[in-house]
């Protein structure tokens, strides 16, 4: 594959990222667990049927002996797939993707407190200007009296998903193979489809919803999961860190589009620094200019 067709992939990747928010906005019945559950589950069923076609039965076989760091990562995988939907429906799309844009400034600094990276000074000044960003929207949002619930709930997702790296990380330090990780996201929606079944029962979804529902957990989610896999075979971490961010950009102009979903300032301006941050550190990265770090796997 060559750098500019895995550009393009990754590009598409973040489009059918972005498309999570706005789709929710026109379900008719399904609420906030149900959303999650019936996601989870078509997500699950559509990585049981490529990672089958690509594995046979040696995937199954596989999950029996699989080492524990699997387990804990499909347990990471399963707190960002619920955490990213359930804040969807108690928030605004912008404060969700914003929140989740925190993701790599929060993985540099697990990295650095659980796995001893050294972190250049341009990435503290990320963490701290991002994190002024995201306290900045949340003041804006509790001085007009509204409810942080979302927020802090979307804040699973980056948090999960530093905890998801630094797993995978010292699972590599310690010699397991990176072909043994990759059913733990079809654990994760298992695990998410699981838990919240309980919680969504009634079942109310309507036909329209579950063809909308399906669309998200097959095209939203399990397609461009793999897709982000294959491109990391050619482009490295802060490329695809930065073009990740495009998620962030799409996901609020769809919303805006035809969700009817009008960001406010608190959100444009938090939004501006934490982006701000993420995009001057990536490119210094991109130049080679002090450690390249890792960054998160992506989950929504």
């Amino acid at each position: 594959m060559t750098h500019r067709r895995a550009i393009a992939l990754m590009v598409l990747a973040t489009l059918l990222w972005s498309i999570a928010g706005v789709v929710t906005r026109h379900l008719d019945a399904a609420r906030s667990f149900e959303v999650t559950f019936w996601r989870s589950a078509f997500n699950a069923l559509a990585l049981a049927v490529m990672l089958g076609w690509l594995r046979g039965v040696s995937l199954w076989t596989g999950l029996l002996r699989a080492p524990p760091a699997v387990w804990l990562s499909g347990i990471c995988w399963g707190v960002m797939y619920t955490a990213f939907m359930v804040a969807l429906t108690l928030t605004s799309v912008a404060n969700v993707l914003v929140t989740m844009a925190l993701g790599p400034v929060v993985t540099a600094l697990f990295s650095r407190i659980f796995l001893g990276h050294r972190l250049p000074l341009r990435t503290w000044a990320a963490i701290f200007v991002a994190g002024a960003g995201i306290a900045w929207m949340f003041g804006l949002e509790a001085a007009r009296g509204g409810s942080l619930l979302g927020s802090l709930v979307a804040c699973a997702v980056p948090l999960a998903g530093a905890v998801n790296f630094t797993l995978l990380q010292r699972a590599s330090q310690q010699g397991q193979a990176a072909n043994d990780m990759p059913p733990a996201v079809m654990i994760g929606a298992l695990l998410s489809a699981l838990c919240t079944l309980p919680l969504a029962w009634p079942l109310q979804a309507s036909g329209h919803d579950l063809t909308l529902l399906a669309l998200l957990g097959v095209v939203q989610l399990a397609i461009p999961c793999l897709l982000v896999v294959r491109v990391s075979r050619v482009l490295p971490a802060p490329e695809i860190a930065l073009l990740a961010l495009l998620e962030v950009v799409f996901g609020v102009a769809w919303a805006w589009q035809w969700g009817g979903e009008q960001p406010d300032g608190g959100v444009l301006i938090g939004g501006a620094m934490v982006l701000g941050a993420l995009v001057a550190n990536e490119l210094a990265a991109l130049r080679g200019t002090g450690r390249v770090r890792p960054v998160a796997p992506i989950g929504r």
